[in-house]
């Protein structure tokens, strides 16, 4: 009950254009590293993808726009994988049980999709400043981010509600410029 009211007060507030703005998570800068556990079991580092271009989305299974861009990630998993393009997804705080019935399943996922049991990973993400009264792993929550091959930041997205891009067509064409 919380986090839906605090993801509609979230939805209220985020009307503003993709966003850029702290020093240490912002284009060109080094992203955070992790490690997290795959539903698969699989630990997964993002230093394991040096040398690859990393999409990266943080979602939810309740999430209505990381449900909208669910078949995009897909499909760019599908069009890009011969490119040196893989795609991660970091859920947060949800049993791997449900994030495999309601992500992984129902959307034919074919990349992995990693378990951030606490919210660390995703609030080591969140730009300083941006949404103040949320907490750190909730204002990443439908973001993307374009990873490249030397772990610097490429391209950032925040929820964005009011400009609202399903077919994250943004990051597709900053992939196609770097690639």
């Amino acid at each position: 009950m919380k986090l839906s009211w605090i993801f509609c007060v979230f939805l209220l507030i985020v009307s503003c254009k993709n966003q850029n703005t702290d020093a240490n998570i912002a284009k060109g800068n080094p992203a955070p590293d992790f490690e997290l556990t795959a539903t698969d079991g699989a630990t997964v580092k993002l230093s394991d993808y040096r040398g690859k271009y990393v999409v990266l989305h943080i979602a939810t299974t309740w999430c209505p726009f990381c449900n909208s861009e669910a078949p995009t990630l897909e499909q760019i998993n599908k069009d890009y994988a011969d490119k040196n393009v893989a795609v991660l997804v970091i859920d947060v705080k949800e049993p791997k049980e449900l994030v495999q019935e309601k992500l992984i399943d129902r959307f034919d996922w074919s990349f992995p999709v990693l378990l951030d049991s606490d919210g660390a990973v995703a609030a080591s993400f969140a730009p300083e400043g941006v949404l103040p009264e949320l907490s750190r792993d909730e204002v990443m929550l439908a973001s993307n981010m374009l990873i490249d091959p030397e772990g610097n930041i490429q391209f950032m997205s925040l929820l964005d509600s009011k400009n609202f891009d399903a077919k994250l067509l943004q990051l597709k064409e900053r992939l196609n410029e770097l690639l």
